[in-house]
């Protein structure tokens, strides 16, 4: 009889130690998910950004030709 408060405490210890993984289990889930949003979203904008770069590297080239003898540049933009 002395070993059933003992009992009862481990199965109490038990069952919130379950709750808990649970919960950490779902929140990391929910956090991974979020992050892949983050990530796709980060991706995105950083693409854009190097299109942009890039688009200013071409009309520099090409101001940097027009500039030096009057002749057309090499690497035309689409305007």
């Amino acid at each position: 009889m002395s070993y059933l408060p003992i009992i009862v405490l481990l199965a109490v210890g038990l069952v919130l130690l379950a709750f808990l993984v649970v919960r950490t289990l779902r929140a990391l889930g929910r956090f991974s998910q979020v992050a892949g949003l983050v990530n796709g979203h980060v991706g995105d904008e950083v693409g854009l950004l190097k299109a942009r770069s890039a688009a200013l590297k071409v009309a520099v080239a090409e101001r940097r030709q027009e500039g030096s003898d009057g002749e057309a540049p090499r690497v035309p933009s689409s305007q």
